[in-house]
């Protein structure tokens, strides 16, 4: 299992730079792109950001932010309200801002394909995004706030432990992430099934429809006390931004204050604590 000191990301430099360097409901009222809004919740009231003047949101008044649970630890439903690290970490984006924050359920596609930003459904895409190249020319990205590594997740009792296992088994991915690519770049995985999201993927592999499935290492531990196991992890090199639209670059000033101000104080330390305690 992987260590939390290796995820303490912020402060490395720009998105741009470390990709080019490395060479990825509670559902309310359903909105104009075709995602649902979770029950708003209001941010601590706190002063505008002297570091990013300017910042216009597509509400007035409010920070939207597009997200696609269930992705615990970094975003999840509890009830009708959206939670998680990406959702604290907003928060806090919205609170230096002075701005009540809302949750946009939407496909995980829109949010990586920046749909849900150009058509105003939100400010902020937050669900866990890999910055890729791809990714942005057509997102910017917010300073990397986390490193990931990729899982493989099977029954605990099932003989599986390494991809070598998997040769001529079915194997599921989210569709539309890296994980997908670089399943389809393993020549053991010959038979490879999409799933819309991280719970189809689990239902796939309780069914026995596949027999194995991957994705970011620390979405797959909770699943251990449900009768699964993490058995390998492969470390991709990947890093987590916070996506807005392409030019919004006092929003993403905002972010990486934000980001920055949270790594000075502690408080990145602590919501690390919070969300991440099992995996230590």
């Amino acid at each position: 299992m992987t260590t939390l000191t290796s995820r303490a990301l912020l402060g490395l430099g720009t998105a741009a730079g470390l990709v080019l360097a490395l060479g990825a409901c509670g559902a309310g009222e359903v909105d104009k792109a075709g995602g649902s809004s979770a029950s708003a919740s209001k941010s601590p009231t706190g002063a505008a950001s002297a570091e990013a003047p300017g910042v216009k949101t597509v509400t007035e008044g409010w920070l939207k932010v597009c997200t696609n649970p269930p992705y615990a630890p970094f975003e999840d439903t509890d009830g009708d309200q959206v939670i998680g690290f990406d959702m604290d970490l907003t928060s806090e984006v919205a609170k230096d801002l002075g701005l009540e924050i809302e949750f946009v359920v939407v496909g995980f596609e829109s949010i990586e394909s920046g749909a849900s930003l150009d058509t105003d459904a939100c400010d902020i895409g937050a669900s866990a995004l890999t910055i890729t190249e791809d990714r942005l020319a057509k997102l910017d990205f917010s300073d990397p706030y986390y490193e990931t590594t990729m899982g493989l997740l099977v029954k605990a009792e099932s003989g599986i432990s390494s991809l070598a296992d998997l040769e001529g088994k079915a194997v599921g991915v989210q569709q539309g992430t890296t994980g997908e690519d670089w399943a389809n770049a393993q020549p053991e995985l010959t038979e490879i099934r999409q799933y819309e999201g991280l719970g189809d993927q689990v239902t796939a592999l309780k069914a026995g429809d596949v027999a194995g499935i991957f994705n970011d290492e620390p979405t797959l531990t909770p699943y251990e006390d449900e009768g699964f196991k993490v058995v390998s992890s492969f470390a991709t090199g990947e890093t987590f931004g916070f996506a807005v639209k392409k030019g919004n670059a006092e929003l993403l000033a905002q972010i990486n204050t934000t980001l920055a101000r949270l790594q000075a104080d502690g408080s990145y330390d602590g919501l690390l604590a919070k969300w991440f305690a099992d995996q230590e």
